[in-house]
């Protein structure tokens, strides 16, 4: 029996994005941040409404990722505040914020030249509506 193929950043993305939005996270962005950042791949970046849907949210993300993918965040920051969550899996961050958080941070601002990649499967009910355009766009 082989090993299954390794996951691609993009892959470990897709898999937060849609984790994160099974439990109820919006504003659910993938961002391509490999050739502005250097330390990693992707970011994904998400809101949710309140503390303990942030620890839903990066409980799901962490469970998914390890089932689908057989990896863990090499280190997690921010867990015990949950406004402002970090997983770190080397190739892809997580980033899980309290709206307000993400508001004043505005991290995916800092990488406005970054290509947007569409995390949202065919038949999505929020497939099109994307605040900031379609897979391969650049964020606004």
């Amino acid at each position: 029996m082989t090993d299954p193929q390794p996951a691609s950043p993009l892959d470990l993305a897709l898999t937060a994005a849609r984790a994160a939005d099974d439990k109820g996270a919006s504003e659910i962005i993938v961002l391509d941040v490999g050739d502005v950042l250097g330390i990693c791949e992707m970011f994904v970046v998400a809101t949710a409404a309140n503390s303990p849907m942030v620890k839903a949210v990066i409980d799901e993300v962490q469970e998914r990722i390890a089932t689908e993918w057989h990896e863990k965040p090499r280190s997690i920051e921010g867990a015990d505040g949950r406004r402002w969550v970090l997983l770190d899996y080397a190739d892809i961050v997580v980033h899980v914020f309290l709206a307000e958080d993400r508001d004043y941070y505005r991290i995916e601002r800092l990488y406005s030249d970054s290509v947007q990649h569409e995390w949202r499967p065919e038949g999505h009910p929020g497939l099109g509506v994307d605040q900031t355009g379609r897979e391969g766009s650049k964020v606004t």
